[in-house]
């Protein structure tokens, strides 16, 4: 694990940003993050920090239209899981009973043609049905506990490149940065209330039939990622 200082970190960055476009040092979509520990010298995702705090590094294309995991948690109450499974499951390739399927804050969709579930927006995240009911919610407390269980105290280098090529020839341009910290939570909920932030669902059975969370997950796109944060300190200007 590397140890830089404010200045030394700044200094990094903007030598890795004049350098323009670097060819990968792996094919593929983590290519973008080894490529950049490598620049970096640093051997694992994570290092201390501007204070001296251990910092996780994270890295996005910036052309990319994919979104990432913001965090995962699973619904209350305790049975909230089952009842969606035993309402909107349905089998999978293997016969066993499962729910995958995306919840939207703007409409109702659900599996199989049923578009019966929406994520409301009030004093926390609730699951609605067409009808109204609540079949499973998320308090405040419950979605700040687990985003400051996901991210380091010591906040998080977001580093954004611009790509261009594929596969073993992919390149990238390091140009963007910020240091992150902190849980946003008005932003968290603007975030889902205009869509941008969706809820996925992965529900499926143990072996005992006993439901099972694969990883109920917030997910948010990349270029949207920092703003979820309370802290975004830019370090590198695009």
């Amino acid at each position: 694990m590397s140890t830089f200082t404010y200045q030394e970190l700044i200094t990094k960055l903007k030598e890795i940003k004049a350098r323009g476009f670097v060819k990968t040092h792996r094919a593929g979509p983590t290519g973008i993050g080894k490529t950049l520990e490598d620049l970096l010298g640093i051997q694992e995702n994570n290092f201390s920090g501007p204070d001296a705090q251990e910092m996780e590094l994270k890295s996005a294309r910036k052309n990319s239209t994919s979104m990432l995991t913001l965090m995962t948690k699973t619904p209350m109450p305790k049975d909230s899981t089952a009842n969606l499974l035993k309402r909107y499951g349905y089998p999978s390739a293997s016969g066993k009973l499962h729910l995958h399927f995306t919840l939207s804050s703007t409409n109702f969709t659900g599996p199989k043609g049923k578009k019966e579930l929406k994520i409301m927006v009030d004093e926390g995240v609730k699951i609605v049905t067409i009808q109204g009911e609540v079949i499973g919610f998320w308090r405040p407390d419950i979605l700040k506990d687990a985003f400051m269980k996901k991210y380091p105290k010591g906040g998080l280098l977001y580093v954004k490149a611009d790509s261009k090529g594929r596969g073993a020839d992919e390149e990238f341009h390091y140009n963007e940065a910020y240091i992150l910290r902190g849980f946003n939570y008005p932003q968290f909920m603007e975030l889902i209330k205009t869509d941008a932030i969706k809820v996925d669902l992965r529900l499926g059975l143990y072996k005992s039939g006993r439901t099972h969370d694969h990883g109920t997950g917030f997910r948010i796109p990349l270029d949207k990622f920092e703003l979820a944060f309370a802290e975004r300190t830019e370090v590198l200007s695009g």
